[in-house]
């Protein structure tokens, strides 16, 4: 089985790693780790600094992950793309790794609260999806494999 990992060396990215690895460990599964940098939005020194910092965490995240996958006895092999996150991924997955299924970690900035929180999370959620889509939303809408959205924890 060819699974592609959506990994930013978050949080939840790690616990994503670990559920797939989990979850379809008797597989034998491939798994491809992609990870996307953002490209500056113009061209000053101090943007293309701190690009050149975000690939080099990506670089580093990409590779702890690999050696989680080895320590594990999981195939494993590592995609670092330049860009948007939404149309890399899709690319990626469409263009160059052909997955049986795209695995990514829900995205989320505080810990699941009580009710008002939720509700409140929810109510932000949807009007992130009506106003700018997140990664998620735009992947489910356009991606043409299984593609499993593993929550926060």
């Amino acid at each position: 089985m060819n699974i592609m990992i959506a990994y930013d060396g978050s949080r939840n990215a790690k616990l994503a790693l670990a559920q797939t690895i989990t979850m379809f460990r008797t597989l034998t599964p491939k798994i491809t780790l992609v990870a996307v940098a953002e490209n500056p939005r113009d061209i000053t020194s101090g943007n293309e600094d701190m690009f050149q910092e975000e690939v080099t965490e990506l670089k580093g995240y990409l590779k702890e992950a690999l050696e989680v996958c080895e320590s594990q006895k999981v195939s494993a092999e590592t995609m670092l793309l330049e860009g948007d996150p939404r149309k890399m991924l899709l690319f990626a997955a469409e263009k160059k790794v052909h997955p049986d299924m795209l695995v990514i970690a829900r995205h989320s900035h505080e810990p699941d609260g009580g009710f008002i929180a939720r509700s409140l999370t929810y109510f932000v959620d949807e009007l992130d999806y009506m106003t700018f889509g997140s990664v998620s939303s735009f992947l489910a809408r356009r991606i043409q494999c299984p593609l499993l959205i593993l929550p926060s924890r």
